[in-house]
């Protein structure tokens, strides 16, 4: 078993390139919204228009899951022709020059370069889904449920911490010369952390080289395959209606919160990682015990209707301070959903399926991530809760399919 005590372990390079990862991530959230929005950043020309505006930022946070969709699946499929190490290198690297672009397209003003810089990390943004295959192929079935606990782990702190650094990097009230680029060049310089770790430390773990087809419409191919596998599709249907409907929340919640309470971007930092603790508390500290004595369907059968119907309750407090109390109960019920789903999906695979059918469950997800901040640019413009009632409601369907198609426990087929 590989420990994560050894600084020369593929596991600890893996944990810290998942956490500086999502880090970087985390610091984009609080502030994305403001850069568009706000007329004094000067993106956009003064007289652009709200709607234009917000459209727009509809746009630049779907050009990031969209590229992913698309180049995800080829950084994996060459990983397993040349080798987890070099591909994790040139994934960090794109990582590394997005960032640098997107700081340089805040200070030069330039739009069309803020979304090349999205497009980019995105398409080479498949960091994550390479150290998870570099964990399955160091592990052995003991100590692989162990490190991908590690690996979340690492995944929840970076995302506490990101959004909270990136929000307070961008306060000139917290030092005269911080601006909105500054978090950038704070996450590129982590980016070339990660990148030096992986080259001086990261051993390569994969032994057998596999001549896996690379090609630019493997995402598209994944979803025409979830439709084709009948036993999967009503499951992958249900992921897709519950991401689809998180991402209605989290994608244009800064939004929501800049248009009705007036947030700052180190207002939106505070809140999520608000968030992000709470849904580690209930990865960390309530996923564990409740397995042990119910099943992963049984657990979404009551987390997914609990989501569906909590989100709501954010439209009802008429100052900000309230919906703290509603927060926690969000991110608990998500943080239960999210590895339970994923579990769910894994368990109606054989063991010479699961890369085939978790690479399809990620592609399914990436387009739930890009679908949408397109769509809710749109309906905010009509009424600013329009996103988070869509969300409910995309949720609450996702949790209505399960209920009818795998009512019966008998109906699932779970491979040992």
């Amino acid at each position: 078993m590989t420990e994560l005590k050894s600084p020369k372990s593929p596991l600890f390079t893996i944990f810290s390139t998942v956490f500086i990862d999502m880090l970087g991530v985390g610091i984009v959230i609080p502030v994305i919204a403001a850069l568009l929005l706000d007329p004094s950043h000067n993106l956009l020309p003064v007289a652009t228009t709200m709607h234009t505006r917000t459209i727009l930022l509809g746009f630049l946070i779907a050009s990031y899951p969209l590229a992913q969709f698309f180049g995800a699946p080829m950084l994996g499929a060459l990983s397993d022709r040349y080798g987890r190490r070099k591909l994790l290198s040139l994934s960090l690297f794109g990582t590394l020059i997005g960032y640098i672009l997107f700081a340089t397209a805040i200070l030069e003003q330039n739009i069309y370069m803020l979304f090349a810089s999205r497009i980019l990390d995105g398409f080479t943004g498949g960091n994550i889904s390479i150290a998870l295959s570099a964990i399955s192929d160091f592990s052995d079935e003991k100590s692989k449920s162990k490190n991908f606990g590690m690996i979340g782990a690492a995944f929840g702190l970076g995302f506490i911490l990101g959004p909270y650094i990136g929000g307070k990097l961008a306060d000139p009230n917290v030092l005269s010369w911080f601006n909105a680029a500054t978090p950038f060049w704070f996450a590129a310089i982590l980016t070339m952390v990660n990148l030096f770790l992986v080259l001086v430390r990261f051993p390569e773990t994969l032994i057998i080289r596999r001549n896996t087809p690379v090609s630019a419409f493997t995402g598209i191919q994944n979803i025409g395959k979830a439709f084709k596998l009948t036993h999967l599709r009503t499951i992958f249907f249900v992921v897709f209606l519950l991401t689809l409907g998180f991402n209605f929340f989290t994608q244009f919640f800064q939004v929501f919160l800049i248009n009705k309470f007036h947030f700052t971007i180190s207002n939106i930092a505070d809140i999520f990682a608000y968030i992000g603790i709470w849904i580690v508390i209930a990865q960390g500290g309530l996923q564990r015990p409740l397995s042990k004595k119910f099943s992963p369907l049984s657990i979404l059968q009551i987390s997914g209707i609990l989501l569906g119907i909590t989100l709501p309750m954010l439209l009802l407090p008429s100052e900000s301070k309230y919906i703290f109390f509603v927060l926690p109960f969000i991110a608990i019920f998500q943080g239960l959903t999210q590895p339970n789903m994923t579990s769910l999906v894994s368990s109606q695979a054989g063991k010479d399926e699961q890369g085939q059918i978790l690479g399809i469950n990620q592609s399914i997800q990436s387009l739930g991530m890009a679908i949408p901040p397109i769509i809710a640019s749109y309906i905010n413009m009509v009424n600013i809760n329009l996103p988070i009632v869509t969300a409910s409601f995309c949720i609450i369907m996702g949790w209505a399919v399960l209920i009818v198609f795998f009512r019966n426990k008998k109906t699932l087929t779970v491979f040992k």
